[in-house]
């Protein structure tokens, strides 16, 4: 199998599960506290600044760990 399609099944599959874990995540991600909420009476708009910040630095660390591991 070529090493592109394996990678997106590997992707394809994390999203999978992701999101069918996603209401018991986040419970724990979401709502941190630098994130920013709009609520007014006919409007919420939520801006998770922080929670995107946090995941992308665990995602780059993930993939910092797995690139160490195979050299």
């Amino acid at each position: 199998m070529h090493p592109v399609t394996r990678a997106l099944l590997w992707i394809g599959g994390a999203l999978i599960v992701i999101g069918l874990l996603w209401p018991v995540i986040g419970r724990f991600v979401g709502r941190l506290p630098g994130d920013i909420v709009v609520d007014k009476p006919n409007v919420k708009i939520y801006f998770p600044i922080v929670t995107c910040l946090v995941i992308s630095v665990v995602g780059s660390l993930i993939l910092f760990l797995i690139q160490q591991f195979r050299k």
